[in-house]
């Protein structure tokens, strides 16, 4: 199977040790209030005195940002010189777009200001730290409810049991500091003991390490705190593949879909649920499982225009799971059949189509490797 290969613009941290603040929620202004993707692929050359999560933090990513674009990377000492691909681009979640939606495979929220008349519609992003399996972090629609600055701490009964049974005992209130989980700013949802919050351990960030509630960095807490009021309206989603179109070309990112164990009394797994709640047979192809709803989505993102699809391009981006963007068709304008792109050939049935996409956006191209 082919691989994708990514091309960045490149720019050179020269003293990174320098960079005493660090970049906070990335905003977006969309020229037109249908448009679905924001920002643009960039990279950074780095030294191994920092690990992959400094610099995920550094430039506003969580773990699994980084690691799912730059797999090759050591985590913990990246070499001299090694090339971090940042993954700025993103395909806008195809819900409605007011308030706060986070999309949890993605490890994602993205924040929709009310809408001012006249003014063009901006959004803000940040990246979360999850539930972790087990405590899943639950698909729901609902509300910020209060906020509270420098929380304490009451740990359910479920997590103190837990840490009793480790040998590590907690008090039934964990007053505000730097030993609070919560960090220094919490938003309650109206979801029962869920909370919006900081954390204390900002390593976690990208990760599904939490009991449920959603974590993001101090810095971006702090600045998320005062931007929401009590009654924005929150959408917690599961959409590990997101299409979106730009220039007449189509685009599918994909995350890793998140599943959810059952385990018996040994801690044994008994059954997995995928990201659409279905369960996992083991003994066939999950890949192909995890495509069937990609193509459903595709199908559905195109119903009403004319889009030459490669199939082959989709599965390997589904498949791989990158976290990024990628052009996987171009439409076809009516007056002139190719939107004045160039068809290089025509697919026989089964195969994918070889594309040669002509845009302001990159120099993408879709092509067939032969067999």
């Amino acid at each position: 199977m082919r691989k994708i290969n990514f091309r960045f613009p490149i720019f050179t941290i020269l003293a990174f040790s320098l960079l005493v603040t660090h970049v906070h929620a990335a905003s977006y202004k969309l020229n037109d209030s249908t448009d679905s993707i924001i920002g643009e692929l960039d990279s950074a050359v780095v030294g191994r005195e920092h690990t992959l999560l400094d610099i995920a933090r550094e430039y506003g990513f969580g773990y699994q940002d980084l690691k799912l674009l730059n797999p090759e990377i050591d985590t913990w000492m990246p070499e001299d010189g090694d090339v971090v691909q940042l993954p700025s681009r993103f395909i806008l979640p195809n819900v409605p777009r007011n308030g706060l939606v986070l999309n949890i495979p993605e490890m994602r929220l993205y924040y929709f200001p009310p809408h001012k008349k006249g003014e063009p519609v901006e959004v803000f992003t940040y990246p979360l730290g999850v539930g972790r399996e087990g405590w899943a972090t639950p698909y729901k629609k609902t509300r910020i409810v209060g906020k509270k600055k420098h929380p304490d701490w009451r740990p359910p009964k479920s997590i103190l049991k837990e840490h009793e049974e480790a040998g590590d005992p907690l008090p039934k209130v964990v007053k505000a500091g730097p030993d609070n989980p919560l960090g220094d700013y919490a938003l309650r949802l109206g979801l029962p003991a869920y909370l919006i919050h900081g954390t204390n351990k900002p390593w976690g960030i990208g990760m599904r390490v939490s009991h449920g509630c959603i974590r993001l960095y101090p810095e971006d807490i702090a600045e998320l705190f005062y931007k929401v009021k009590v009654g924005t309206k929150v959408n917690i989603i599961n959409n590990p593949y997101k299409i979106g179109g730009a220039d007449g070309v189509l685009y599918l990112e994909a995350h890793p879909p998140l599943t959810t164990a059952t385990r018996d009394e040994n801690g044994d797994v008994v059954e997995s649920i995928d990201a659409y709640g279905k369960p996992i047979n083991r003994s066939v192809d999950y890949g192909n499982v995890n495509f069937t709803q990609v193509v459903e989505m595709i199908v559905a993102s195109t119903d009403e225009d004319e889009y030459i699809i490669d199939w082959g391009m989709a599965k390997i981006v589904s498949t791989e799971a990158r976290g990024i963007p990628v052009a996987i068709g171009i439409s076809v304008a009516k007056e002139n059949g190719t939107n004045g792109r160039e068809i290089i050939g025509q697919a026989e049935e089964g195969e994918s189509l070889s594309l040669k996409l002509d845009t302001a956006i990159d120099d993408t191209g879709i092509t067939k490797e032969p067999e």
